[in-house]
């Protein structure tokens, strides 16, 4: 319910209710709590209200380097929230680029939307585009291709393209099915790849396409459409 006003998003919410910061009708709630629209819901007092008629928004941007992905930064770092000028609701990111890190970036203020994204049991694919040094052999990508372990867990198979080869350096399309901390790199550095650059292309459907850097825009009906039949929910 938090996450559906467009308060924070679902992890943030649970992080304020397990932290004692959220009342329902006066009462602390815990994790699994249930209310409804006639409950009255205060985090640290203040309270929040569910719109009427519920607007969701859906955006994608092109995500430029030097960015974090947070709604605020303690440590006064530019946030991909200062990008979003134009748009009124208060929406949050759907998922994370870290900060050297480019690309497309789903916004939302629709949180059964951005779990469902990003849940580990939908599999939705995410491609980037990956520029390593020096090189890559034919043992590398076959590790990167049926997985290799990375904090202690093994990938998922993954589909690992070459698409150019120069001297010192070489760009990979790689397409995931899972979304673990900086899995990219730490799956080109756990077989001796160095990435000099590293950019989102798709998640599921969806293409970056000729956004350009720091640019956003709202999914096409048509997109939303695909997004939700990859995730299984057709709306």
């Amino acid at each position: 319910m938090i996450a559906d006003c467009g308060y924070c998003s679902r992890r943030k919410a649970e992080e304020l209710i397990t932290k004692g910061k959220v009342k329902v009708n006066g009462h602390p709630v815990s994790l699994g709590d249930k209310c409804s629209n006639k409950d009255i819901i205060t985090i640290d007092g203040e309270r929040i209200y569910l719109p009427r008629k519920r607007s969701f928004v859906y955006i994608m941007m092109n995500k430029p380097r030097g960015y974090v992905t947070t709604v605020s930064d303690e440590l006064d770092r530019r946030c991909v929230m200062d990008l979003l000028t134009e748009v009124e609701e208060r929406v949050y990111p759907v998922g994370r680029l870290d900060r050297n890190s480019e690309g497309l970036l789903l916004f939302t203020n629709d949180g059964a939307f951005a779990n469902d994204i990003m849940h580990p049991s939908r599999h939705i694919s995410k491609t980037y585009r990956v520029t390593v040094r020096p090189d890559i052999n034919d043992e590398q990508l076959i590790q990167l291709s049926e997985g290799v372990e990375i904090d202690g867990k093994k990938t998922l198979p993954a589909t690992v393209i070459v698409k150019t080869k120069e001297p010192g350096r070489v760009v990979l399309l790689m397409t995931i099915r899972e979304g673990r901390n900086r899995q990219i790199r730490k799956m080109c550095e756990a077989v001796g790849l160095d990435v000099a650059r590293l950019r989102r292309v798709s998640v599921g459907p969806l293409k970056l396409g000729m956004l350009k850097p720091g640019s956003y825009r709202e999914l096409t009906a048509e997109e939303l459409k695909a997004i939700r039949n990859a995730i299984g929910k057709e709306k």
